[in-house]
């Protein structure tokens, strides 16, 4: 019999157990969690890895006998990537919280866009938000009491990046080319300033469009601007095209992505030419953390294999959970305590957070594709 068949039937056991009363029971009522990501259009993967961490959290939570014993139940939304589409979910989480439903909770967004856009609606309701994967610096310079991140910002990314360009990659003039979004410009433009402090140079300064596929003009300017090595802030959208259309026109430079290019599209859709290419990640590879049992489980609840960021889902669930723990309560200011004044042991290490909600000791960690996957260089 399959380990596969083995673990489905133990978790069928457990639900046996408890459904005749066993002391693991969830047995108080429900508690809702909000996964806001995108699950429908060109990031929908993406979105599905964090919603994937967090429905097996939850599901282990709910076998051990939920959280103060209540069930969590995780509610998705999709925000489709879009700002506007965020901004209008946000009603059905206040319809929830009107109805008199126990919501405690949003993890997202995937993207700092969606994030900053709804957070302007979130500072002032009853719940705590905690983001998997955004990045953008303000987000935590914004006074926001009830906002959260399991990831390093793009200053840290930034800093992180511009030593591994001119330490590990030797480059002193570097290309750095960023989507239009608010992640791309923020994160390229501090890139910019990291390089010049340790002596390197942005010789080349492009913006792209947010799901550009094609990059002919951009690829000119590249091979005219004599650098040495290639940034890119963007997304597994655009990342596979760009490194394609340049490999495709003799352009074999170190070229380094940003986190947002840490998705198995990144590889699948570079049309072979990903070989080599370095990306940066807000987690370790779900293989460089976790066992063969934490992929059966992911297996058994999603039906699907786990991809880069589903640890970071994982994550964002394990701390908020605990965080409830460390309360003893699901009420907003004393969550947000005990994640100000706790340490949280995770799958992916222990995590602190500063009062303005970023952790203390963030970590970048650094992929290189060798034989069409990510392989782990540097954290």
């Amino acid at each position: 019999m399959s380990r596969r068949i083995l673990l489905v039937l133990a978790l069928a056991w457990g639900l046996v157990l408890a459904a005749c009363g066993g002391a693991g029971t969830p047995d108080k009522g429900d508690v809702i969690v909000y996964v806001a990501v995108p699950l429908s259009g060109f990031q929908a993967n993406g979105g599905q890895t964090i919603l994937g961490g967090v429905r097996l959290a939850a599901e282990e939570i709910n076998r051990s006998g939920g959280l103060l014993g209540y069930r969590v139940v995780v509610r998705p939304l999709d925000d489709e990537s879009d700002s506007d589409v965020a901004v209008s979910q946000v009603a059905a989480i206040q319809s929830a919280i009107d109805s008199g439903e126990r919501v405690i909770a949003v993890i997202g967004h995937l993207n700092s866009g969606q994030t900053l856009a709804a957070m302007e609606l979130y500072k002032d309701m009853p719940l705590v938000v905690i983001s998997a994967t955004a990045s953008e610096q303000s987000l935590t310079e914004r006074g926001y009491e009830n906002f959260f991140r399991v990831n390093a910002n793009d200053g840290v990314q930034a800093a992180v990046s511009a030593t591994f360009l001119v330490d590990k990659l030797n480059a002193a003039n570097v290309a750095v080319l960023h989507n239009d979004t608010e992640y791309g410009r923020g994160l390229a433009q501090s890139l910019v300033e990291e390089l010049a402090s340790r002596g390197a140079t942005a010789a080349l300064h492009l913006e792209v469009t947010e799901g550009q596929s094609a990059f002919t003009q951009e690829v000119q300017q590249v091979q005219n601007a004599a650098v040495d090595a290639i940034f890119y802030a963007g997304y597994e959208i655009e990342a596979p095209y760009l490194r394609a259309s340049l490999v495709e026109s003799g352009v074999e430079l170190p070229m380094l992505v940003s986190d947002g290019g840490f998705l198995a599209a990144t590889i699948d859709e570079s049309a072979g030419t990903a070989e080599g290419m370095y990306v940066n990640s807000f987690a370790p590879s779900p293989r460089n953390v976790a066992d063969a049992s934490w992929f059966e489980a992911y297996q058994a609840v999603e039906y699907r294999n786990p991809d880069t960021y589903s640890v970071n889902g994982y994550v964002a669930m394990q701390v908020l959970a605990e965080a409830v723990k460390q309360a003893n309560s699901f009420e907003r200011e004393k969550v947000s305590e005990a994640l100000r004044q706790n340490s949280f042991d995770t799958l992916l290490q222990t995590l602190r957070f500063e009062p303005d909600g970023d952790l203390i000791d963030p970590q970048i960690w650094v992929y290189q594709v060798v034989e069409g996957e990510f392989q782990q260089v540097a954290n």
